[in-house]
């Protein structure tokens, strides 16, 4: 493995939430991180509330729903750094209301939740694959949910099989796709040092869940940052959760 001061992590929607203490972790482990969200006032704050813990971060404008800004990011990283160690997808967005019927949710919805959470993160992942490629250990994280789970939706004994989990069809469904590509490229990158896992963070105490969790913050983030910080013999195309694999 690489040592960690040589590596560079991007990490989407990390100016706040599970993002920026996913980001605070790895650089905290001596890798310096780029910040990635699409306001610039929020994620360059974020970046400097790193540096002025000491820690190696700088910020990047990214909008994982404008092709164009993907780019634009891309290029700028390619330039500035040559390549891409670590892509931590997190950006993600839960827009449905809690107590509608599955059926009730608007198809609107349906399509901002995957713009952001599914097809954001495949144009994000693909954008950035040739400077992950120049990589002796390239690591992408895709962010998913039990949520995204089929089998544990169907199990009556697991919290998601209740009136307010279930009002998240559309999220539920991006995240179940984003564990599909997570499969896909696994397979695709097989025969190469990159390494692909799609991980839960648990139920984390975030705006996005309106404060409501079993989890602070910081465990939130311990699992992405695990799967970003693999040795060579770890797995790829795995979902999993704290060491513990989740039943697709």
């Amino acid at each position: 493995m690489p040592d960690p001061s040589s590596r560079l992590a991007l990490v989407t929607g990390a100016n706040r939430g599970i993002g920026f203490e996913t980001a605070r972790q790895l650089a905290a482990a001596g890798i310096r991180v780029l910040l990635a969200g699409r306001d610039r006032e929020a994620v360059t704050e974020a970046a400097d509330t790193l540096r002025a813990d000491g820690l190696a971060a700088d910020a990047l404008v990214l909008d994982v729903t404008d092709p164009e800004s993907i780019r634009a990011a891309a290029s700028e990283v390619g330039s500035v750094h040559g390549r891409l160690d670590i892509l931590v997808n997190n950006a993600a967005i839960r827009i449905e209301e809690y107590g509608k019927q599955p059926s009730e949710q608007p198809i609107r919805q349906w399509r901002e939740t995957f713009d952001t959470n599914l097809f954001g993160v495949v144009e994000v992942t693909t954008a950035f694959l040739p400077l992950l490629a120049g990589s002796p250990a390239g690591r992408i994280v895709n962010v998913s949910s039990l949520l995204g789970s089929l089998t544990t939706h169907s199990d009556p004994d697991s919290y998601a099989y209740s009136p307010m989990f279930k009002s998240l069809p559309a999220y539920s469904a991006s995240k179940s796709a984003v564990n599909s590509w997570t499969v896909h490229l696994a397979y695709e990158l097989r025969d190469t040092p990159i390494k692909v896992n799609a991980v839960h963070p648990g139920y984390t105490k975030t705006a996005m869940n309106d404060g409501a969790g079993d989890l602070h913050v910081t465990d939130g983030a311990r699992t992405s940052v695990a799967m970003a910080l693999l040795d060579a013999d770890g797995p790829t195309g795995t979902y999993t959760h704290s060491g513990q694999t989740i039943p697709w």
